[in-house]
């Protein structure tokens, strides 16, 4: 496996999943989202994963109220790209694989 998890360093959700990953003894790649973002390839690979640009949103961030009034998902991106705090973590990755948010139900299916 070939784990990545994409997280903010003050999100209880990506502790709890460096801690998951940890406790099963599984290597991770950890990357800080505010500071080092997503590359748009990045981000359409997990968009496809996950199902849309929707699922991507943090819903608590003060700006996410603005995304919803984009009339394109492409804008939306460019925006998530823009300001990556936008994103909801922790993003999980293996290979084409991707869940956002704590998920240890779909992370135990990975092999």
């Amino acid at each position: 496996m070939n784990i990545q998890i994409y997280g903010k360093n003050k999100c209880f959700d990506t502790k709890k999943a460096q801690r998951w990953f940890q406790e099963r003894r599984i290597r991770f790649q950890m990357i800080d989202l505010p500071r080092y973002g997503m590359s748009a390839g990045e981000l359409a690979s997990v968009k496809r994963a996950v199902g849309g640009v929707e699922a991507l949103i943090d819903e608590k961030h003060r700006d996410a109220a603005t995304l919803k009034y984009l009339a394109y998902d492409a804008e939306r991106e460019a925006r998530l790209l823009e300001d990556p705090t936008l994103l909801k973590t922790p993003i999980v990755r293996n290979g084409k694989q991707a869940t956002v948010g704590y998920r240890p139900d779909v992370w135990e299916t990975w092999e």
